[in-house]
């Protein structure tokens, strides 16, 4: 063996030991840890060592979401939102290129045929042809095909994830809004009640402020109790100021009605936005109709990694990041082409035939690269450098996870928790509006404490229509949180 042979093989010996990692798959790094990442909704402190084996997130978003015109209007969403369908096509672009980087592996072959006509003094035309066949295989001794392609499929399954996180908000982007719509139809049914009530209280006041100054002919007139009517007379109880503090409270209801309705007309036009229609009414249910989930499960942190399409993205970008490190490794080694030409010629250099002859030709070339001025160097320190920031982003992308689902937890928790104090409060304000009317009946109180106790009593109801449109939407942002929504 002489000793150019011997150095070609200690080279390509060094070069296929060295280069083992070039063809290993990815795989999730160790360091990459989503223990304790979910905060115990109660706990000041503690971490929620869920034992939970089931995922809320693994539910069909029908089961979770009951009301059959949020459905429909979810699936309106699903088949017609822009960025649904975008999402859906470069998941297609994707498959695509995925297809072109497995085709590589392949030769490429090309037919050129050619013919020329020749026309010499001493002769007459002089035709010559070739028809060959050419084809071209570079050989992926090192994994640079490999790694392309694992790269390629890493950004597919990213775009499929990228779709799934689209559809994802897409849910609970309509489920929100749905029930923030059906919130504000509430709490205008509170208010446009209580303009009629208050609206009579004004005329009523009026009349009491009258009464004080009424005769008892006039008291027989409007056939009133007389007891009534006495105490009605009693000063204080039918001043001026009532009257203009009923008007005031009865005009500051009438323009949060106009508030509630523009706010349901902007409500409305985002939710055809998000349906990819024209502004319009919506039709939807009551907020009485619907029912949620009552068991909360959020799974053990292991389903994080693999439900949240964001999370699943965020890895996918590692993976790739991993193998265009690999690609880069790849470049350092030699690469192996093997070209061929067949076909039928009639001509051969300046000698013409006929019939034409069959020809064939082989051809590998082996390049090595040597000196490139340390492009290759730096460019496997910009793939390395890239890799560790993905790996960075993997983690922080898991972190802002456990933060929703605590997030999350924690507000159906309270809220849940507050509807309590809301139903509890609103009892006791109906008892003191019912008390302080019969202490006014009975001369014992005046129309304003009438006034601020109805005050009381409408912001309490507002509020639990608010704090319960809380809960089904934190009951949305969990099941989002931990994945759901899934095809």
């Amino acid at each position: 063996m002489t000793m150019k042979k011997q150095i070609i093989y200690m080279v390509c010996a060094t070069a296929l030991l060295s280069s083992c990692h070039i063809y290993k798959a990815y795989e999730r790094p160790d360091s990459i840890d989503a223990t304790g990442i979910y905060r115990d909704p109660v706990s000041e402190t503690d971490t929620l060592a869920s034992a939970d084996t089931t995922n809320m997130g693994n539910l069909p978003w029908k089961e979770v979401f009951r009301d059959p015109k949020l459905q429909a209007l979810i699936e309106e969403g699903l088949a017609n939102n822009v960025d649904m369908q975008a999402a859906v096509l470069r998941v297609e672009e994707a498959k695509v290129l995925l297809t072109s980087a497995r085709l590589s592996f392949l030769p490429s072959i090309n037919l050129a045929p050619q013919g020329t006509i020749t026309k010499m003094e001493s002769s007459g035309y002089v035709k010559a042809y070739t028809a060959p066949a050419a084809a071209s295989w570079e050989v992926d001794l090192f994994g640079k095909l490999l790694n392309a392609s694992r790269g390629q499929k890493a950004s597919y399954l990213q775009s499929q994830y990228s779709r799934q996180a689209v559809r994802s908000q897409l849910i609970g982007g309509i489920a929100n809004t749905y029930y923030t719509l059906l919130m504000l139809d509430a709490q205008y049914e509170i208010s446009v009640s209580t303009e009629a009530a208050w609206k009579e209280s004004v005329r009523t006041a009026r009349a009491m402020k009258k009464a004080g100054m009424m005769t008892a002919k006039t008291v027989d007139i409007y056939k009133e109790n007389i007891r009534v009517m006495e105490a009605m007379k009693i000063a204080g109880m039918a001043t001026e100021a009532a009257v203009t503090q009923m008007r005031a409270a009865y005009h500051q209801v009438s323009g949060s009605l106009i508030e509630l309705e523009s706010q349901v007309r902007s409500v409305e036009n985002s939710l055809s936005v998000l349906l990819a229609k024209a502004p319009q009414q919506i039709d939807r249910g009551t907020l009485e109709e619907q029912v949620m989930p009552e068991d909360i499960m959020v799974g053990v942190p292991l389903q994080l990694l693999e439900n949240r399409p964001d999370v699943k993205i965020a890895e996918m970008t590692l993976a790739s990041a991993y193998y265009t490190t690999n690609q880069a490794r790849a470049a350092f080694y030699p690469g192996l082409n093997i070209t061929a030409t067949a076909g039928w010629t009639n001509g051969s250099g300046i000698q013409v035939a006929n019939p034409g002859q069959f020809m064939f030709q082989a051809l590998a070339s082996l390049a090595q690269p040597i000196f490139n001025n340390g492009k290759l160097v730096a460019n496997l320190k910009v793939s390395k450098a890239e890799e560790k920031i993905a790996q960075m982003n993997y983690q922080q992308t898991i972190l802002e996870a456990g933060k929703e689902v605590s997030d999350a937890l924690h507000e159906y928790d309270a809220t849940s928790k507050k509807l309590v104090q809301d139903r509890a409060q609103i009892e006791q304000l109906e008892k003191a509006v019912a008390y302080t009317s019969a202490l006014f009946q009975s001369a014992q109180s005046t129309y304003l404490e009438i006034l601020s106790a109805q005050q009381s009593l409408l912001s309490a109801q507002l509020t639990e229509v608010s704090d319960n449109v809380q809960r089904m939407q934190a009951v949305v942002s969990l099941y989002s949180a931990i994945g759901g929504g899934r095809e």
